[in-house]
């Protein structure tokens, strides 16, 4: 064991973690961050888009001191979701904007629990933009852009060949690839939730064009008795539960200024209204839609835990395996894909935010990082997108821009030896 070059590694591991987390700045606590909030347009609107430049030989995402990280699997095209199947297999969507769209499910199966897959498969395909996944019993149901899909499935098998059926039509299209369409179960399995994000970013092309959008939707496992679950979310993606109750990850609006508006997870309350596109962050009323729905902003919501501004926070998994050390135990993983509305990269990564009971408790940490290239030149390896806990407690995590599903294991003592 090189102590030396281990401690000296470790030093700059946590160098570079402190300054890649001060670039995302507004990040704890909701209403401590409500009272903190710039006014609007105190910087000018900034546009820096990343260049992925795909991970060097032999590199990968950095977790903290003790965890080890692998590629689980390779080679995908856009991977975004996942899912775990009752079995044990692991589901993938594939799909990216624009006629290039894989517009499939991969299966990943790892039988034998060394934590590389055996067998791949495509397990669907012909799909229009699919994300969200979910299996219930014998049915498998996929949220594609413009609706929501079920099909027979027999547990084990590796393809679905057989005819589905729409049980729910959704609006498609979407500002800055607001396309994409998440489905969970409720706890008790008498519900499903579909996440339909804005058409726009501040409702520009007319708040008629947002009809249904911008909300959480609740339907019967059929398809029908559709209900507004909750409102004014303008552009939720992860949802997760925690002792029964529903928490979202959610991208704010762009266009107000550099820390302008944070993204966010928060507890869902059933019927609440969360701001977009006239208020946010409680009562803090858009300039852009001044005066339009002064009752709307009046009964904003605060959300629970800001996560930094525009750094495209797509996913809240909560940790429930026993793998990882005890802190880690009942804290969310929250997937940020990266910003381009500031005028300095923010986000490309993971964050880890412990909870106490129901409760955001502590600061957030770095639990994956290491996406963006060293040297300011908005350079990006990757973008980490969602997260899932494996029945081993490993968790993958994936990257769309690196085409990777990279695995995240406890190993304590493979890590400490160089």
């Amino acid at each position: 064991m090189r102590t030396t070059s281990l401690a000296a590694g470790c030093l700059l591991a946590l160098a570079a973690a402190a300054s890649a987390h001060a670039n995302d700045p507004l990040v704890g606590p909701g209403e401590a961050i409500a009272k903190q909030l710039p006014k609007p347009y105190a910087t000018r609107s900034a546009q820096v888009n990343s260049k992925v430049i795909g991970w060097p030989q032999g590199r990968t995402p950095t977790a903290p001191a003790g965890f080890q990280v692998s590629a689980y699997a390779r080679d995908f095209d856009n991977p975004r979701w996942m899912t775990l199947l009752d079995n044990g297999d692991v589901l993938v969507s594939e799909a990216r904007t624009g006629a290039n769209s894989a517009n499939r499910i991969t299966l990943l199966r790892d039988a034998d629990g060394d934590g590389v897959p055996e067998l791949r498969s495509t397990f669907l395909a012909g799909l229009n933009q699919p994300f969200g996944m979910l299996q219930r019993g014998n049915q498998f149901y996929v949220a594609n852009t413009d609706g929501v899909w079920v099909y027979p499935y027999q547990p084990g098998q590796t393809r679905i060949t057989a005819k589905g059926r729409k049980i729910l039509s959704l609006p498609a299209g979407g500002y800055n690839n607001h396309w994409t369409r998440n489905i969970v179960a409720s706890p008790d399995g008498q519900y499903l939730y579909v996440t339909v994000g804005s058409a726009s970013n501040n409702g520009e092309y007319g708040l008629e064009n947002e009809k249904r959008r911008a909300n959480i939707l609740r339907i019967r496992p059929d398809g029908s008795g559709e209900t507004i679950h909750a409102a004014g979310l303008r552009n939720p993606n992860g949802i997760a539960f925690k002792n029964g109750r529903m928490w979202t990850a959610v991208n704010e609006r762009d266009e107000l200024g550099d820390n302008l508006v944070p993204d966010y997870i928060t507890q869902v309350e059933p019927g609440g209204f969360y701001g977009w596109p006239y208020a946010y962050y409680g009562a803090n009323e858009d300039p852009r839609l001044a005066g339009k729905a002064p009752a709307l902003v009046k009964k904003t919501r605060v959300p629970d835990f800001a996560v930094g501004p525009h750094v495209a926070a797509m996913d809240i998994t909560f940790y429930d395996g026993t793998a990882f050390p005890a802190r880690y135990r009942g804290g969310a993983l929250v997937g940020l894909h990266g910003s381009w509305n500031r005028a300095t990269l923010s986000g490309y990564k993971v964050l880890f935010v412990p909870f106490s009971g129901d409760t955001p408790s502590g600061q957030a940490e770095e639990f994956l990082s290491g996406f963006v290239a060293e040297g300011g030149s908005a350079q990006v390896y990757g973008r980490p997108v969602a997260s899932l806990v494996l029945k081993d407690g490993s968790v993958l995590v994936t990257d769309d821009a690196g085409n990777t599903v990279w695995r995240v294991s406890y190993a304590p003592e493979a890590t400490a030896v160089r």
